[in-house]
């Protein structure tokens, strides 16, 4: 017997499921059970989401600068988790320039790219390129290895809030969740510090100007980044990187976008150094909390 798909050949049954001599495929003997793969993966991610309902800092967004952050606060010892509303960590990093995955860097941060065993080379003095993918990966290893915790596909819905409106916690969903609008009540994570590193759109700092009244993002009442500049904004986005509110850091593009500093394009210098800043930042104030 067989049966025909418009367009197709004749297939019979016998060449679907063809017979397999189990004893000839000596790669890998163990017998697998596929519910036992599903139970793993669900009882192991879950006893993971429950020890991190708190941490010490949620990073908000997996960029490079939150990646570079994440690895220095868990080589200290703090309790961290990456949020990342997409599939993938890396941010923008990925595609380098216009897709061509190559990136540029400055003397100063090849200190940090080493420290993630990430290779690159002199183009002109001062101006180092780095191979973008490889770039990305060896940060999302770095930062794991050390210890950092990622949530990806689980994207940012709100702050949570105390007395003086201090963030004091984060509320999430699931990123396809969001990306429907589908009407799913979040839950909610507890942390010390929120590292916002959204990039471009400013996440965080965004939500709590529109939904804390009378609320400032350190002394501005308006966010948005300027036109680009790679100088000046290379520069700013180191400077910018603060505790910007309480219980609140910015990081990365986000730092420029919340203190309306200009863009800097493919030049990750900035991104890498502002994100060992915030790290820095960090660790100072969960000493004083």
């Amino acid at each position: 017997m067989g049966f025909t798909i418009p367009g197709l050949f004749l297939i019979k049954s016998r060449d679907i499921l063809p017979a397999f001599n189990l004893e000839a495929l000596r790669e890998i003997k163990m017998e697998l059970d596929e519910v036992i793969i599903t139970r793993a993966i669900f009882d192991e991610y879950s006893k993971t989401f429950l020890d991190y309902t708190e941490v010490d800092v949620a990073l908000i967004g997996g960029g490079p600068a939150n990646l570079v952050a994440a690895k220095y606060l868990a080589e200290a010892g703090a309790k961290v988790a990456i949020y990342e509303q997409k599939l993938s960590l890396g941010g923008g990093m990925w595609a380098g320039g216009m897709m061509f995955p190559r990136i540029v860097l400055q003397e100063e941060a090849c200190r940090i790219l080493d420290d993630f065993g990430i290779r690159y080379k002199e183009y002109q003095p001062g101006y180092y390129v780095a191979n973008s993918v490889e770039s990305v990966g060896k940060l999302i290893s770095g930062a794991t290895s050390a210890g950092a915790e990622v949530f990806n596909l689980v994207s940012f819905e709100d702050v949570m809030i105390r007395e003086n409106d201090r963030v004091t916690g984060i509320v999430i969903n699931w990123g396809p969740v969001t990306a429907q609008r589908l009407h799913v009540d979040p839950l909610m994570i507890r942390t010390k510090l929120v590292i916002d590193g959204t990039g471009h759109e400013a996440v965080v700092c965004n939500t709590i100007l529109r939904k804390i009244p009378n609320a400032k993002i350190g002394n501005l009442g308006k966010l948005g980044e300027k036109p680009m500049w790679s100088e000046v904004g290379e520069r700013l986005a180191v400077d910018a990187t603060k505790e910007i509110y309480p219980g609140l850091i910015v990081a990365g593009m986000a730092a420029n976008a919340a203190t309306c500093s200009p863009r800097m394009g493919p030049v990750f210098g900035g991104m890498l150094l502002s994100g060992e800043k915030a790290a820095k930042l960090a660790l100072e104030k969960l000493k004083e909390l």
